[in-house]
């Protein structure tokens, strides 16, 4: 038995693929650009679109930033450190003014008499 489907064992958008079907690509310009770590990268962009080539691009390797010049690369982000809630409170008060706010706060509850 000779029959089914003709397109059995294929995928769509199987066949050749090349310039006739896709037809030309345009034309690229390749730009380098260097991270601090010394990784180089080179996107590729399109002549045609009048767009301004970006002056930073990310490290696919790294994800620092990168330039085009290789002799001076972008430094690094700074990473700040985790801040807790406390540590954002003890930045905008002091310790005497934690002292009174805590002393109202107990007075308010012994005036409820929930604690002694």
């Amino acid at each position: 038995m000779a029959g089914g489907n003709a397109i059995r064992g294929s995928r769509v958008g199987a066949g050749p693929m090349g310039e006739a079907e896709r037809g030309e690509s345009a034309p690229r310009v390749i730009v380098s650009y260097w991270c601090s770590n010394g990784h180089e990268t080179r996107p590729s962009f399109a002549e045609e679109t009048g767009l301004e080539i970006p002056e930073l691009w990310d490290c696919p390797r790294c994800g620092f930033p990168a330039g085009q010049d290789e002799a001076n690369p972008p430094a690094p982000p700074r990473v700040e450190p985790y801040k807790t809630h406390l540590a954002y409170v003890k930045e905008r008060r002091n310790e005497a003014d934690g002292q009174a706010i805590l002393d109202e706060a107990l007075q308010k509850l012994r005036d409820r008499n929930l604690i002694r």
